[in-house]
């Protein structure tokens, strides 16, 4: 969502339009946020933007703590849900700081706004036997040796393998692939550079993948993408989400989306005793605490491990 398009069939003060566009500016060029978080940044702020238009203000520097709340509480009226509070809470102060440091205004008023706390939910999680049978299956429907099951083979495994994001996984290139080291080189979040180790199956099928059946999916315009979609072009998010859906569907297992087999990936490397902060790295996390919360250990591991460390168990 562009600032033109938010504002396109509004009437909008001028100083809010010309806002909006140079802080979209910001989200892009200095901060290098993904299109998909700067388009999350830019509807929430124009949202608060039209809340303070119906309050009767057309200039920034009437934005205080009072509004901020207003609109808040205009969210949770409407029913949004907890976790898209606590999200615009933190849209607005990231808004609201760039706005005083830039000069917008004089003072901070999102400092003072406290974050609705979210409810953590996590996602589903297949187990090791469920696992091995969906990528049985993958390996089965590739064995006809067509571009797109080597391909979906690939990505299945190397999501599994790596626990990488479907977005860091559609914006992989060839040259990203390290086969002789068995890493991908991963851009995150704010374009945050991380290698990530595979396994031998994970490389196997990537090299059939890259070896056999990319070339012959490639096109003039396909560029360095490492996985590209059926017309030659770089798969994009919604083409991997639904493969994953279909090939879990294939067998008798929980349906998860990509997203689920990156919380896989993580609950089974801390169920064979890879530590947190080893995870955390893998996953990209800022912090420890996502990590903590991201991922769960089964409680016969901890049963266990608490009967072979504690004196008392």
């Amino acid at each position: 969502m562009t600032p033109d398009e938010v504002t396109g069939n509004r009437s909008w003060p001028e100083g809010f339009a010309v806002l909006l566009a140079d802080y979209e500016r910001h989200l892009t060029a200095e901060r290098d946020l993904s299109t998909h978080s700067v388009r999350a940044y830019i509807g929430d702020v124009a949202d608060l933007l039209e809340h303070l238009i119906r309050l009767g203000h057309d200039d920034l520097g009437q934005l205080d703590i009072r509004s901020l709340r207003s609109w808040l509480a205009k969210q949770q009226s409407l029913g949004k849900s907890r976790s898209t509070m606590a999200r615009r809470a933190t849209a607005a102060r990231v808004f609201t700081a760039w706005a005083q440091r830039t000069g917008r205004i004089g003072t901070d008023p999102g400092a003072l706004l406290a974050s609705p706390k979210a409810h953590k939910s996590l996602p589903g999680v297949l187990g090791q036997a469920d696992t091995r049978a969906v990528l049985d299956a993958a390996a089965v429907a590739a064995d006809d040796g067509s571009p797109v099951g080597l391909r979906d083979l690939a990505i299945m495994e190397l999501l599994y393998a790596t626990g990488i994001r479907v977005g860091e996984l559609c914006a992989l290139d060839v040259d990203d692939v390290d086969d002789s080291r068995r890493v991908v080189r991963v851009f995150g979040k704010g374009r945050k550079e991380r290698s990530v180790p595979y396994g031998v199956p994970a490389g196997q099928a990537l090299e059939r993948w890259l070896v056999e059946a990319r070339p012959k999916l490639a096109r003039e315009g396909s560029g360095p993408a490492a996985f590209l979609g059926a017309r030659g072009g770089r798969i994009d998010q919604r083409a991997v989400r639904r493969m994953v859906h279909q090939r879990i569907a294939v067998v008798d297992a929980p349906d998860l989306a990509p997203h689920g087999l990156r919380h896989t990936a993580a609950t089974h490397l801390l169920e064979g005793g890879a530590d947190l902060r080893s995870v955390q790295e893998l996953l990209g996390h800022a912090s420890l605490a996502t990590t903590q919360i991201y991922t769960h250990v089964s409680t016969d591991r901890l049963r266990q491990a608490y009967q072979q460390a504690h004196p008392r168990a």
